[in-house]
């Protein structure tokens, strides 16, 4: 039954102008990695939010590095990536 249902999408596929096709590839592909993601168990570890990742990243930082941070960063950030002059 499998190949009967591959066969008629490629036999109808073929009719769709290249643009339709490109669509349905597309639609394929998100289809694809929404069953990829779904497959992942949620309490597996294999996915973590970016919070957690900032979170477990940002505890490996010694508290002296975080002091020598700037604390105008927010509002210079443009100074300290770039060499902008610094704004008050």
């Amino acid at each position: 039954m499998t190949a009967n249902i591959e066969d008629s999408v490629i036999k109808k596929l073929r009719t769709l102008p290249v643009e339709k096709q490109q669509q349905v590839l597309e639609y394929l592909e998100q289809l694809n990695h929404l069953e990829a993601c779904e497959s992942v168990p949620a309490d597996s570890g294999a996915r973590m939010s970016i919070w957690d990742r900032v979170s477990e990243i940002s505890n490996d930082v010694p508290l002296e590095v975080w002091e020598e941070l700037p604390k105008d960063g927010s509002i210079n950030i443009d100074h300290y990536l770039y060499g902008s002059p610094k704004r008050q």
